[in-house]
């Protein structure tokens, strides 16, 4: 049997998640961020689900989504009704998840060529003593 090594052409995917870092590509990402299929938009300012609010929901909106995966760090946690409504109420689709999961799914339907946006919630490092 062979082997060989295939990388997705024509969109950004996810080949690593930890507890502090999500690799895109080859770059690993310390801070949260978005992710579309054709590019990251870094230094989201949002390191918790609390602090979700709508200048974090315009930044994942300008990004044109079809369908929204929230990566919540390492467990699912969900953001406030209002925040979800802002998506539905434009037709956007917006599903909540840990960030595996949401790694994992946005790759599969990337892959599949969707219009999709992982927003995806890390948290801030911890200065070591």
């Amino acid at each position: 049997m062979d082997l060989s090594l295939e990388r997705p052409e024509g969109y950004l995917f996810i080949r690593r998640v930890g507890e502090r870092s999500i690799t895109v590509v080859d770059r690993e990402l310390t801070a949260s961020f978005l992710l579309a299929p054709d590019r990251v938009v870094e230094a989201w300012p949002v390191d918790d689900v609390a602090a979700l609010d709508g200048d974090a929901g315009e930044a994942v909106r300008a990004l044109e989504p079809e369908v929204v995966l929230l990566g919540t760090g390492s467990r699912q946690r969900f953001p406030s009704a209002a925040f979800m409504a802002g998506f539905l109420r434009l037709g956007i689709g917006i599903e909540v998840m840990d960030n595996a999961a949401a790694a994992r799914t946005y790759d599969l339907l990337a892959g599949e060529g969707r219009r999709v946006v992982a927003a995806f919630i890390l948290p801030l490092a911890v200065p070591e003593r």
